[in-house]
């Protein structure tokens, strides 16, 4: 097994990480990515400077650890700031610019409002007539604020 791992070669490497790319392309969501590019890494590195077998997966698994870290680091940085914007799975956030045409006579104040496939509890300023068609504004909690559509 020794001399099978003292023989490992520059080419070696880099059809290990195109081999790895290849997965990836399958459809493994990120997980041969970075090794892929680790194993290019080594491979390059070892066509420019005689390695031991030992250091090259130490190599390998340190780039591996690196590359894959530093896209994480930048992944959770990203997601922070989607989560800030994003509507998704914030269904009331999602009603903000919707529109719709009121079934009844809407009170100034409080009221009921049937909007998709919920009724909702909704807040208007002035007393709305049946026919009208109204954008939500606002929302705060499940509570809709809504409007005559201009």
């Amino acid at each position: 097994m020794i001399e099978l791992l003292q023989q490992i070669n520059h080419w070696h490497w880099l059809a290990f990480g195109l081999a790895l790319l290849c997965f990836e392309v399958l459809g493994t969501a990120g997980y041969f990515l970075w090794l892929g590019i680790s194993a290019l890494i080594v491979g390059a590195i070892l066509s420019a400077l005689p390695l031991g077998w030992q250091m090259q997966w130490m190599s390998f698994a340190s780039f591996g650890l690196i590359t894959t870290w530093l896209w994480w680091r930048y992944q959770k940085g990203k997601d922070k700031i989607d989560e800030k914007t994003t509507t998704l799975s914030k269904r009331s956030q999602a009603l903000i610019g919707q529109f719709t045409t009121l079934e009844q006579d809407f009170p100034a104040g409080k009221g009921r409002l049937k909007l998709g496939d919920t009724s909702w509890t909704a807040v208007a300023e002035q007393s709305l007539e049946a026919g009208t068609a109204v954008e939500v504004h606002k929302v705060e909690g499940i509570i809709l604020h809504i409007r005559q559509k201009s």
